[in-house]
C-alpha cells in the first residue's frame, strides 16, 4: 500500500533516506522521539528545561486570561476541589451517586463523539 506505480515502475513513497525506517514497538515508544544522546531529563520533559519552562508559561498565561476573562479565579477553583473532596467524605456512599452522575454527564457527551471518530477511522 506504500508503493506508487510510476511509469518506470513501483517506488517507495518514503522520502530518500527513509527507506529502512521501521516502527518501533508499543513498549519502546519512548525511546522512539529520542535521539541516541538526549538525556533523560530531556527525554523526559520533551525538550531542553529551559524551553519547557517557557512554553508552559505561555500557556499557563493564556489560560489564566482566559479564565480571569470567564471570572473564574485560582482559589475559587482550590474551594471548589476542597469542597468536592469534603463533600464526598460527607456524604459517603451519596457521593459515589453524585460521581456517577458526572460520569453519566461527561458519556452523553465523550460516546457520541467517540463513536464518529471511530467510524471516521474505520474508512481509512
Amino acid at each position: 500500500m506504500t508503493e506508487r506505480l510510476d511509469a518506470n515502475g513501483p517506488q517507495d513513497s518514503r522520502p530518500k533516506g527513509w527507506e529502512d525506517a521501521r516502527w518501533q514497538e508499543s513498549s519502546q515508544s519512548a525511546r522512539a522521539h529520542a535521539t541516541p544522546g538526549e538525556p533523560a531529563l530531556e527525554r523526559f520533559l520533551g525538550g531542553t528545561p529551559l524551553a519547557v519552562m517557557v512554553r508552559l508559561i505561555v500557556i499557563s498565561l493564556i489560560v489564566g486570561a482566559l479564565l480571569m476573562w470567564l471570572d473564574i479565579h485560582p482559589a475559587d477553583i482550590f474551594r471548589s476541589v476542597e469542597r468536592f473532596f469534603y463533600d464526598i467524605w460527607m456524604q459517603g456512599f451519596d457521593a459515589v451517586r453524585e460521581v456517577l452522575a458526572y460520569i453519566l454527564a461527561g458519556a452523553v457527551i465523550v460516546l457520541p463523539i467517540w463513536f464518529v471518530l471511530r467510524l471516521l477511522n474505520f474508512r481509512k
